[in-house]
């Protein structure tokens, strides 16, 4: 999708060409960008690509083709040619004319849904032995970010996650429990499912630590100590156990499970974050099992002497990978074969499936794609793994096993309580009811926190500050929230409806007006770069951009008090669609918009 002004400038380009040349160009071949700000114009045609065609050197080209399109199109009122490219100046009626088009469009930015093929986005996707914690936020923001920005793309998306509900993990939880719980539950407690279960995984490794230190004092080397430990080796019949359809392991299994579950729900709820289907490891591990044992059937697949089963990608450039035990057990790569395959013959329509998973897992997702490459199954190609950077702490990495993580609760609660204590120090929410005070709070915590962690790019690491994220000046969600806030009071006040607002088309708009209308009107272009590129930070950044400049427009410029009647009208219909294009933008973000502050 191609706003007004680029669409009718490609179109005019093709038609001019043919009719000087005598030849009409491939579309791939019109190149437009906005003119970089050294350079006068407000558009650049890039002109190499025609030079051929055109039997003319490029700068030729180019000088041939503006002094064409100035005479014949009424909206370019001059160009300059700059070797190979042909910087473009387009009338104010130009601007004002696809400024007033994109207010006709009731969801600014959004291309026709499902245009697009059918996307389908895995986010998420924790085990069950430990609550969520910051790296889940910022899993779960960016692949529900992403979720949104593919619909409003023009994709047909699901939600999913995995939930690894079964593994050593769960059963190191479920042993711990056993010994040490005393028959404790969530009830009884009065404590959150999920992290009562994850207390229980702390205090599994403790012990477990306890009974190596124990055996290395005996004179075992720490790898024997290990392998000897009976916490370890109980997790290990355990999970045998639970493969065998223990009845009384399989009860425990649901019943602690069921505690966490309870507590995920509570905390996505929490987060603003949903899922259109749920895939749980403990059904699809056995349709992984299948697929593995056919590809040692088939000779794709090899298995050693303890009876495990490897794939050999040395000449791949990769190395051997386990795929099932020699006792039998699953690993994480089993299950993973069996979802993939599982999703696509669920979904017939599917394009693409995109796992958002850290960057510590991008070898696993080599491997992945190319068993599934390796089995001949022809979705293999379809899939990406959108890799991001880990969320890290002053003082070092996060470790669940030890406990040294930052729970998602307890910061988004913090969030909450840092925005209602600054709203009420400065004293503007005073005339609030106790259930809109509330409300602000969470609309400006959260979003300062998902905006914090989209803002950056997917790849890169980062360090979490939720001190900086809540400032309201700067690069945060609070500065965009309180500026959308000022653009809705602005319209409220003078009665405002983006729907009705009509202004003469010859108004003339200055560099300021321009720099909005153009933030504006390339937002449905950076829309499609951020799906294509599977990156929320473009987004954030385009409306941080955007809002910054109308906060100096506001300051400059009078609006509401503008004496001359058109321009008034023009700069309330700039500032209706700031409103609406950065409203819109957040909203992809998963980031509400208060109407006070």
């Amino acid at each position: 999708m191609i706003h007004g002004i680029d669409a009718r400038l490609h179109q005019a380009v093709l038609d001019t060409f043919e009719a000087i040349f005598g030849k009409r160009p491939a579309d791939r071949q019109i190149q437009i960008q906005t003119t970089r700000a050294e350079f006068e114009g407000d558009r650049t045609l890039v002109v190499f690509p025609l030079a051929g065609m055109a039997g003319a050197p490029p700068h030729v080209a180019a000088d041939t083709l503006g002094q064409a399109l100035t005479n014949t199109c009424n909206w370019i009122s001059g160009f300059n040619v700059v070797k190979g490219f042909l910087n473009l100046s387009l009338t104010d009626a130009c601007w004002n004319e696809a400024l007033q088009d994109a207010l006709t469009q009731s969801d600014w930015g959004h291309a026709p849904a499902g245009s697009k093929p059918q996307v389908m986005v895995e986010y998420s996707s924790p085990n069950t032995n430990k609550p969520l914690h910051l790296g889940h936020l910022r899993n779960n923001f960016l692949g529900y970010s992403v979720s949104r920005i593919l619909e409003a793309a023009g994709h047909d998306v699901k939600k999913v996650q995995i939930i690894n509900d079964r593994g050593i993990h769960i059963c190191k939880s479920m042993v711990a429990w056993q010994k040490l719980g005393q028959g404790e539950t969530p009830a009884s407690t009065g404590e959150k499912g999920d992290k009562l279960v994850g207390r229980y995984y702390v205090a599994f490794d403790k012990a477990f630590k306890a009974e190596v230190a124990e055996g290395v004092a005996n004179g075992l080397d720490p790898k024997e100590a290990e392998a000897a430990s009976p916490m370890l080796q109980e997790a290990r019949t355990m999970l045998q156990r639970w493969e065998e359809g223990d009845e009384e392991v399989v009860a425990l299994w649901k019943t602690m499970n069921g505690w966490v579950y309870e507590g995920f729900d509570e905390t996505y709820n929490a987060m603003g974050v949903s899922f259109d289907k749920l895939y749980y490891e403990s059904n699809t591990y056995l349709l992984g099992k299948k697929h593995v044992e056919q590809g040692l059937a088939d000779g794709v697949f090899f298995q050693k002497e303890d009876g495990s089963i490897w794939v050999d990608l040395t000449d791949d450039g990769l190395d051997e990978k386990l795929l099932l035990r020699g006792d039998g057990t699953a690993v994480y790569m089993t299950q993973d074969i069996g979802t993939a395959i599982l999703r696509f013959a669920e979904f017939p329509d599917l394009d693409r499936q995109v796992y958002t998973v850290g960057n510590e897992q991008e070898y696993h997702f080599k491997v992945l794609f190319l068993i599934l490459k390796k089995l001949g199954f022809a979705q293999a190609e379809a899939n990406h793994h959108l890799s991001y950077g880990m969320v890290e702490l002053p003082e070092g990495k996060m470790k669940s096993r030890e406990g040294t993580v930052v729970d998602a609760d307890d910061l988004l609660l913090e969030m909450r309580h840092t925005a209602r204590s600054i709203s009420d120090e400065l004293g503007k929410v005073d005339d609030f009811s106790e259930d809109d005070k509330v409300e602000l709070a969470t609309q400006v915590g959260h979003g300062a926190l998902k905006y914090f962690l989209l803002k950056v790019a997917p790849p890169k690491s980062m360090m979490f500050d939720p001190k900086s994220s809540i400032d309201f000046f700067g690069n945060t969600a609070p500065f965009i929230q309180f500026n959308v806030v000022r653009c809705k009071s602005i319209l409220r006040n003078t009665g405002t409806s983006a729907s009705t607002l009509m202004w003469d088309q010859a108004t003339p708009l200055d560099a300021a007006e321009r720099q909005l209308a153009a933030g504006i009107l390339g937002f449905p272009d950076v829309v499609q770069e951020a799906a294509a590129s599977y990156d929320p930070s473009l987004i954030a950044n385009h409306c941080y951009d955007l809002i910054k400049a109308f906060s100096s427009f506001y300051q400059d410029h009078p609006i509401a008090r503008e004496e001359d009647a058109a321009t008034r009208q023009a700069r309330l219909g700039l500032t209706a669609l700031v409103s609406e294009t950065v409203s819109n933008g957040m909203a992809m973000l998963g980031i509400d918009m208060p109407e006070r502050m």
